[in-house]
């Protein structure tokens, strides 16, 4: 079976971005801002200009950044891109004390988690609705949304674990078969296709790499909104290289790997060894309560 386009042709991040047909209602062309470090300097706060805070590689800050583009607000709300790793300190102590991204500058406010971002997004500013009136859907949606976590844990424990990888996705292809409408979760376009794509463009290649496993197989309905999504061209302004984000995510589990591996060397030590407590005062324990 071939594998959708969607993830094997992701743009590198360039400066000008061009338009398309497909969702491009308001979408200009976008010069993207350089990315902020611990030696810059922040942008003039709380002046009435609306900015989205986001990291280019944040999976949860692709959601309102998608939101934004696919609302045609690129003019009205500016882009500020975080080093996540070097991050400014007056990030967190003249902006957002969570100190995480994303986060929105609006109205001398800010505000933060990516779910509520969007629906702020889609309620409060000008652009085409991404939220339908059907409130069957709407009930759906809210059920979607609430299980955005779970998607990613089960992935994320088949991952590092003998879990059956398959079946987050199993949930992904039942879900899509609820509304034949169209070819999206709530058959048109919504939030809940911009809470979802930004995981599964980085979790299905991840599974691919590291499980061997082609989540498309088998999957017809998820097939068809993956390339459907890579046709909406506010999402595709947000897209990476995907051979970028899959080492990233594969240093993460790299890290997380040395850690259990640690931890379980420290409660070996402790039961077998019986060291001072020193030992366990100085070794801390990187999991659990």
């Amino acid at each position: 079976m071939n594998r959708p386009h969607f993830f094997l042709k992701l743009p590198l991040i360039k400066k000008t971005i061009t338009q398309s047909s497909a969702m491009t209602t308001g979408i200009v062309p976008e010069i993207l801002p350089p990315v902020l470090t611990s030696a810059s300097d922040p942008p003039p706060l709380f002046d009435g200009t609306t900015r989205l805070y986001i990291s280019y590689i944040c999976p949860y800050a692709q959601r309102p950044w998608i939101t934004r583009n696919c609302k045609g607000l690129q003019e009205k709300i500016k882009l500020v891109a975080i080093d996540l790793n070097d991050r400014p300190a007056w990030y967190k102590e003249k902006l957002y004390p969570a100190n995480k991204v994303p986060a929105l500058e609006h109205n001398n406010e800010v505000k933060g988690e990516s779910l509520d971002l969007i629906k702020y997004l889609d309620s409060e500013f000008e652009g085409p609705s991404l939220f339908p009136d059907d409130p069957l859907k709407r009930e759906f949606a809210e059920e979607l949304f609430s299980s955005t976590d779970a998607f990613s844990r089960d992935v994320i424990a088949a991952v590092k674990g003998n879990r059956d990888v398959g079946i987050p996705f199993d949930h992904l292809e039942n879900a899509l078969s609820k509304f034949d409408d169209g070819p999206f979760f709530l058959g048109q376009f919504s939030l809940v296709d911009i809470a979802y794509a930004p995981f599964v463009q980085r979790y299905y290649p991840l599974v691919l790499d590291v499980k061997e496993y082609d989540a498309t197989t088998g999957r017809p309905k998820l097939t068809s909104w993956i390339e459907e999504m890579d046709k909406i061209e506010g999402y595709k302004q947000t897209k990476q290289d995907p051979q970028m984000l899959l080492g990233v995510l594969k240093k993460v589990f790299a890290v997380y790997s040395y850690l259990m591996l640690d931890f379980e060397l420290r409660n070996w030590a402790v039961k077998h060894l019986k060291p001072p407590a020193v030992f366990t005062r100085f070794y801390p324990r990187v999991h659990g309560k």
